[in-house]
């Protein structure tokens, strides 16, 4: 059996920040965020908005976009996220509430590619038979864990959500491949306070997202190279096959990289960071939906997904677009 994505919606915070606004109270400006990272703007959820809201919001929007009976034989809910409203209950056993599915339901915890993760295990569950229909959200409210008095974290990120139905497809259409990796050695180089006050190792963590930049970078651009060849090969394409790149949205710099490295034009990748700065496990399907709306991928498409973070962790994925006309 063949899996892929069958319904897609995404939604964003009204709320627009832009690199003027943190002019006013931090050591920073407009030219040097967007030469370092490409960021322009990005969204955060006012004060009583949360992840759960903004899942809630994306599958609103694939409703609204396929109809109620998009949802119809969803019988899981993931929900990857870094910032869920609580430990527990799920965020996605909330998804599951909201709209009425007769499903179960978990929380993923991968950092940025825990959407990436999420459409593996989607995949997995409905190939063997263990779901029909997986409805998978990424979905963040980011702004909540930065502390806006450090300039190398706070203009970086931004709130929002996607929500995507995996289930069959026809032959010859669907996801060709995955490639999910993690290094936990560089752990250390971003982190978030929980219930422990450090790692293992030692080094201590705070109530704020901390990390760091210079490491984080180095170990981006790598793995954004190796994971998409990884997957291109595992799909058995070549990258001149590739009709789309939908890349993680952390930093322009390293989408460039990613692009000159597979021999892609600038036309067939989708880059959004400076409208939307980093919504980590948001930042695909946000991407991917702008995408298709834009009418830049059509079905027998070859899409490229490729993604980094915290653990530190990877995720790339082929997809040979497709959808019901």
């Amino acid at each position: 059996m063949n899996t892929g994505i069958l319904a897609l919606g995404s939604y964003a915070p009204e709320r627009v920040m832009t690199n003027h606004d943190f002019e006013k109270f931090l050591d920073t400006s407009d030219e040097w965020i967007v030469t370092r990272t490409g960021i322009r703007e990005r969204r955060l959820a006012a004060e009583g908005e949360y992840t759960s809201h903004m899942a809630f919001r994306a599958v609103e929007d694939l409703v609204r976009r396929h109809g109620p009976s998009a949802l119809e034989g969803v019988d899981l809910v993931i929900v990857a996220t870094n910032t869920p409203d609580a430990l527990f209950p799920a965020t996605a056993a909330l998804v599951q509430d909201r709209f009425g599915l007769n499903a179960g339901a978990y929380d993923l915890l991968a950092g940025c590619p825990g959407w990436g993760y999420a459409i593996a295990q989607a995949h997995a569950l409905v190939k063997s038979g263990l779901a029909r229909k997986v409805l998978a959200i990424g979905s963040e409210t980011l702004s909540k864990i930065l502390d806006f008095s450090d300039r190398s974290t706070a203009v970086l990120f931004g709130d929002g959500a996607g929500a995507a139905v995996i289930g069959p497809v026809p032959e010859g259409y669907g996801f060709r491949s995955f490639v999910l990796g993690a290094d936990g050695s560089g752990g250390r180089e971003l982190t978030l306070r929980c219930v422990a006050p450090c790692l293992p190792d030692g080094t201590p963590m705070g109530p704020y997202a901390y990390m760091n930049g210079r490491e984080v970078f180095k170990f981006a651009v790598r793995v954004m190279n190796t994971a998409t060849l990884e997957a291109i090969e595992k799909a058995g394409l070549k990258p001149e096959d590739i009709k789309y790149l939908i890349p993680h949205q952390a930093n322009a710099r390293i989408i460039e990289a990613a692009r000159e490295r597979l021999g892609l034009p600038p036309e067939q990748v989708w880059v959004n960071v400076d409208r939307y700065g980093n919504t980590s496990t948001a930042s695909i399907p946000i991407a991917l939906q702008e995408a298709l709306d834009a009418g830049k991928i059509k079905n027998g498409d070859h899409i490229l997904f490729v993604t980094f973070g915290a653990g530190l962790t990877w995720a790339a994925s082929v997809l040979t677009w497709w959808q019901p006309d």
